[in-house]
């Protein structure tokens, strides 16, 4: 269990570096080499077409950032307990958390009693709960968003510069394999061997994220968490769909779309210290 527990607690460190890194990559990419070679300066006529691809890498990028940025500021963890109390006898004894009572968990990376936790993120190096589960649900769309239009953009870019055609479905398939090939025997350049790697890490981040989504907000319709799917326990006295989504998203839903902004009240202590989790 010990070696378990550090590999976790060097995930949390590791992760949130590779988030960064990812990051500086795609903002360079973008501004440093797919947007001058797609749209030349040259050519007068695409100014418009510039402007708006700009405009709308900067509004997901803002928007992935400023929620990642949110989902850290408000943690989910209880500002009334310090201490960390007894694991109650239901404790099914994890390895990153304990299971205390009324809907609170002990997790053991955070050292922090968390409120109706769902899960601990490695890529915020917290725990998603209550208080920052919305945040984090638009974290993983901007970021799904964000790297699937990344994805568009790339493969835009190996057309115009290296004259590859995606025409054939099965390119995209091949492209990996090959060019690491072509790489070995000079053919290929570095920098486009990189590009390729990329779209490779775009398309899976952007998949992953977007499953993850789906599966958040199913979750939060049934006024669940991941901590109760685990254990197999269901919700008692569940609520409509409606009112949960509304308890997570708030009244201002609409706004929190698209600005990271607080859109519903973040004091759930009173009431989720007496929900059963």
């Amino acid at each position: 269990m010990f070696t378990r527990m550090l590999k976790l607690r060097l995930l949390n460190a590791v992760a949130p570096a590779y988030f960064f890194m990812a990051t500086a990559v795609t903002f360079i990419l973008h501004f440093c080499f797919f947007i001058p070679t797609i749209f030349p300066n040259a050519d007068t006529s695409l100014t418009g077409s510039t402007t708006l691809h700009t405009v709308v890498f900067l509004f997901l990028m803002f928007n992935a950032l400023g929620n990642y940025i949110m989902t850290i500021t408000y943690p989910a963890e209880s500002a009334n307990e310090i201490v960390v109390p007894v694991c109650s006898a239901h404790c099914s004894d994890k390895v990153d958390a304990h299971y205390l009572l009324n809907g609170r968990h002990f997790c053991k990376l955070c050292k922090k009693v968390i409120l109706k936790r769902d899960h601990h993120c490695f890529f915020t190096g917290n725990c998603i709960g209550n208080k920052n589960m919305r945040y984090f649900i638009m974290f993983c769309i901007y970021t799904s968003c964000t790297c699937l239009y990344s994805l568009v953009l790339g493969v835009a870019f190996l057309t115009v510069e290296y004259s590859i055609s995606f025409e054939n479905p099965l390119t995209f398939l091949t492209l990996l394999p090959l060019s690491t090939g072509y790489f070995f025997t000079g053919t290929v350049s570095g920098l486009q061997l990189f590009l390729v790697l990329m779209l490779y890490v775009w398309l899976g981040i952007g998949l992953v994220c977007a499953g993850f989504c789906c599966q958040q907000v199913l979750l939060v319709a049934r006024g669940q968490t991941w901590c109760q799917m685990q254990r197999g326990q269901l919700v008692e006295n569940r609520s409509p769909w409606r009112s949960n989504l509304k308890d997570v998203f708030g009244t201002r839903w609409i706004l929190g779309l698209i600005l990271p902004v607080q859109t519903a009240e973040t004091c759930f202590e009173d009431t989720d210290q007496h929900k059963q989790d």
